[in-house]
């Protein structure tokens, strides 16, 4: 399977809450929400799109408390994420939870059993939120597409996407689109380790 980080950002690279005020309020956060003033038509039918492409939705426990809390209570027929979320496979991450409960569940206990998961035939396997994981697999040069949603709000705080020690990482954009609200679907490959050079005048690149 493909292994793909899928994220919501602001332009200031901040990851964390952004469907509500109280989804994740730890470290003394007050400012989620930053991504719903900005869900449009064409937002909804991009990500729903992605979601179908998926074969398994991998989680860090944290993350994957918070959707199995949330998830299984959606009731909306018309909700266009709710039933793939709850019937794909979920693989978390963890060295202590013992079992699932959002229903199908697979614990794996190291990268290792991640990288073993990736082996197996499929489409792709997302990530979804779980910053420190993605962090930790993107270092091991094992994730093969960031695909980012950028919202055009500045916060000043709150956790970063890549704030967590990682390795300098290649990435090359495959894919740009924008939303009528002002979002940003970016799409990246991963190419390895980030290129450097030294910049010799413009005449050099023309």
């Amino acid at each position: 399977m493909r292994l793909v980080l899928t994220e919501f950002v602001t332009l200031d690279g901040v990851s964390q809450g952004p469907g509500s005020p109280t989804e994740d309020a730890s470290d003394g956060f007050t400012r989620g929400g930053w991504l719903v003033p900005y869900i449009d038509e064409l937002f909804v039918r991009r990500t729903a799109e992605w979601l179908e492409r998926a074969d398994g939705l991998l989680l860090g426990r944290r993350t994957y408390d918070a959707f199995a809390r949330d998830w299984p209570q959606i009731t909306d027929p018309d909700d266009p994420y709710t039933e793939r979320m709850n019937s794909l496979p979920k693989y978390v991450v963890s060295s202590t939870l013992t079992a699932g409960t959002w229903h199908p569940t697979t614990v794996l206990r190291s990268l290792d059993d991640v990288e073993e998961l990736k082996r197996q035939a499929g489409g792709e396997l997302q990530i979804h939120g779980s910053a420190r994981l993605g962090n930790a697999l993107l270092k091991e040069g094992v994730v093969d597409l960031v695909r980012l949603v950028v919202a055009p709000t500045v916060l000043g705080s709150g956790r970063r996407l890549f704030e967590h020690p990682v390795d300098a990482a290649g990435l090359r954009l495959t894919a740009q689109e924008a939303t009528p609200s002002g979002l940003l679907l970016l799409e990246y490959e991963t190419v390895g380790a980030a290129p450097v050079a030294e910049y010799e005048g413009v005449t050099a690149y023309l």
